[in-house]
């Protein structure tokens, strides 16, 4: 019986602790983009240098102005 004396007030610490870093998590953003890390993984990060997008509409307005001009597809 002594040792419940001990026990209660502990395990209601725990939980106030608990209560306590979860609404810390909430109020600072930690649970705001929940789907941007699980699709993150499924994409590769994006090379600074790729420019494939870019030169592709260069090409197309280029094909526009001179339509005799071969354009290459760009390699990915």
């Amino acid at each position: 019986m002594p040792a419940l004396y001990v026990m209660i007030p502990a395990a209601l610490l725990i939980v106030a602790i608990a209560i306590y870093i979860f609404f810390w998590a909430v109020d600072s953003g930690q649970y705001d983009d929940l789907d941007g890390p699980a699709h993150s993984i499924l994409f590769d990060d994006q090379d600074p240098s790729h420019t494939a997008a870019v030169d592709e509409v260069k090409g197309q307005a280029a094909q526009d102005t001179a339509p005799a001009e071969k354009q290459e597809p760009p390699h990915a």
